[in-house]
């Protein structure tokens, strides 16, 4: 038996769980910063680091007497490196590397991206898939804030990023959405619940980087995303539609444009991950990130992912920023080097690396990832 404290504090949420072989959550302790950011309408760096300082020491109290463990029962220590913020990543690895170097343990930096991967394997027999051949090639369609990106994963644990977002990620996109819309923050949340009684196909937003429009798709596009044409398209909707720029648009408009709007990003990354899957022969589509926890994406990834390809959608509590993914994937970082540690002169990272190796698929245990 393994225990592993995973650290995550790559944006706005400080978070501490304790996982059991990798795939036994037994706590998932999560502070979230909402209510201190929302009044600027986003994320602001700094104050998300200030909250994290304050914030940890109470969020692993808590992980640990929910998991009933204490921290000398740890096997390892496993923290986010990035990608994200940086004053927000720093809080949370200098605090890992001062628990593990006061209780001396081995400590390791983890991918937050490759974390929101493996966070779909958490819960029930789900882990089972990552040794079973036929269920490779995969893909994991990984949507939240920051990343809008499709991942192709080998059984000898091989990847290959086959496309990324090349301005706005699908939640950043929903976001600005919502803040144009005047429904406040986090946008994806509020906007999915204001398109409920609205009508999708009022507004015809474009399809960027699909060939809907006519217009060939160069091939370097192929797998890419983007998603700031359907926010240019909406704030000129919006100002074609208001007599004066202060007036509010209200009732069944207001849900009409919020469901046409979502609809557009849903269609553009189901279609994306629909190509993918019929040009690699995808066995296994993976959906995780923040955005997976969005209804309308869940149900036409359900309704449309070919029958003969397994369909799996990370559990909502663990598709948004959580420390229990981070744990779960320390713990193939951990029998990878057999607990010996990355040291501690690791630092963080903003932006997402090219991923050509994921520990965990197909349990070989390459070196990156």
């Amino acid at each position: 038996m393994t225990l592993i404290l995973g650290i995550e504090s790559s944006c706005d949420e400080s978070a501490c769980a304790v996982v059991r072989d990798g795939v036994e959550v037994l706590s998932n302790a999560v502070a979230s910063q909402i209510a201190r950011h929302a009044a600027h309408g986003g994320v602001v760096p700094e104050l998300a680091a200030r909250e994290h300082l304050s914030a940890f020491p109470r969020v692993l109290d808590e992980a640990l007497e929910k998991a009933q463990v204490k921290l000398s029962d740890i096997d390892g220590i496993a923290v986010t490196q990035g990608p994200g913020l940086i004053p927000a990543l720093l809080v949370g690895i200098n605090f890992a590397k001062g628990l593990a170097l006061r209780h001396r343990k081995p400590l390791y930096g983890v991918n937050h991206f490759a974390g929101h991967v493996y966070g779909a394997f958490l819960e029930g027999d789900r882990s089972r898939m990552l040794e079973d051949a036929a269920a490779y090639p995969m893909l994991a369609l990984v949507v939240s804030g920051g990343h809008s990106s499709l991942l192709l994963l080998h059984s000898d644990g091989h990847a290959r990023h086959l496309g990324f977002t090349i301005d706005d990620a699908a939640g950043e996109a929903l976001d600005k959405a919502a803040k144009l819309l005047h429904l406040g923050y986090p946008g994806g949340p509020v906007m999915q619940k204001t398109a409920v009684n609205g009508d999708c196909k009022r507004f015809n937003f474009p399809r960027p980087l699909t060939g809907a429009a006519g217009k060939a798709l160069s091939e370097e596009n192929r797998y890419n995303f983007s998603f700031s044409g359907i926010k240019t398209a909406l704030l000129y909707t919006i100002e074609k539609l208001q007599q004066s720029a202060d007036e509010a648009i209200e009732g069944q408009l207001l849900a009409d444009l919020a469901a046409s709007f979502q609809e557009a990003v849903v269609d553009v990354l189901v279609r994306k991950a629909l190509k993918a899957i019929k040009d690699f022969q995808v066995k296994t589509l993976v959906t995780a990130g923040g955005v997976a926890c969005n209804a309308r994406l869940r149900e036409r990834l359900q309704a449309e992912v070919p029958k003969n390809v397994q369909l799996l959608l990370a559990p909502p509590a663990y598709c948004t920023d959580n420390a229990a993914m981070i744990g779960g994937l320390g713990y193939y970082h951990y029998l990878a080097d057999n607990g010996r540690g990355d040291g501690f002169g690791f630092d963080a990272f903003a932006r997402l690396p090219e991923i050509t190796a994921i520990r965990f698929a197909g349990q070989k245990y390459p070196v990156e990832g």
